[in-house]
């Protein structure tokens, strides 16, 4: 006399492999498919006097883990972008797919339940009530209104709307690459000294035309003082600073721009 087994009802395979893996604790994603499927076969073995309907659908299941179990003893295939197939990539997805909507079953469940403690009250406000609209007079929505408010309202609308314009962004335009002739930047500067025997470093830099042009002068200034051929004076804080020629400067060329600051 066999013993009767009392076996866990499932909604399916899916959810009936789904248990298998929590059971044994393992990765989704890298299923011993060699364990879950012979455990998945002992659950079929117990089943007895089922719908067939029910049992074709673990049947299909289980022939689909044998297919997966005798793919993996094969050499692996590989797909166009030479990687490696994995069997199991197909079921995986789907035990992903019905792990998902599963729990979101749970969470509609919950709602459902918590739903019920809720109660509700018919509404008793007789229909003419609700109907009511009140009448709106004209008059009394343009009592106080002028021109004059109007208008300020207008001007007060049309500032916040410039407020949100930022003032420097506005005006950019394309962005150009300026080009400066270094050495011919740097024999401007150093005749103009030479000839003038002293220059101020700020109307030096003020006739510059350009952000470019001005930092290019800036650093053959600090060149040429590197180099000997200049001294900065400047006899009080705050005070304009005087770029000299001295006297005993070397009078052999000095090296170019282009090669100081390469």
């Amino acid at each position: 006399m066999g013993i009767p087994v009392k076996l866990e009802a499932f909604e399916g395979p899916l959810d009936l492999l789904l248990h298998l893996i929590d059971k044994n604790k393992v990765n989704i994603y890298d299923i011993p498919i060699v364990e879950i499927t012979a455990q998945y076969m002992e659950y079929i073995h117990e089943m007895q006097r089922q719908d067939l309907n029910v049992m074709s659908e673990f049947l299909l299941m289980a022939a689909t883990l044998l297919d997966i179990k005798s793919r993996m003893l094969l050499p692996k295939e590989v797909n166009e972008e030479g990687e490696e197939e994995d069997p199991r990539q197909e079921l995986v997805e789907q035990l992903l797919e019905y792990k998902l909507y599963k729990y979101m079953s749970y969470e509609l469940r919950d709602m459902q339940a918590d739903a019920a403690y809720v109660m509700y009250k018919a509404p008793t406000i007789p229909e003419e009530v609700r109907a009511y609209r009140p009448k709106i007079d004209p008059s009394e929505l343009l009592e106080g209104v002028t021109l004059s408010r109007l208008h300020s309202l207008f001007k007060t609308i049309m500032k916040r709307q410039n407020d949100r314009i930022d003032p420097i962004r506005s005006t950019f335009g394309t962005l150009e690459k300026e080009e400066v002739d270094m050495d011919e930047k740097w024999i401007y500067v150093e005749s103009s000294i030479k000839r003038l025997q002293h220059v101020s470093f700020r109307e030096l830099l003020g006739a510059q035309h350009t952000k470019m042009q001005t930092v290019i002068t800036f650093l053959v200034i600090l060149e040429l003082m590197k180099m000997g051929k200049i001294s900065i004076v400047q006899e009080h804080a705050f005070d304009d600073i005087r770029i000299e020629w001295r006297e005993d400067a070397d009078e052999t060329p000095g090296r170019t721009f282009e090669a100081d600051f390469a």
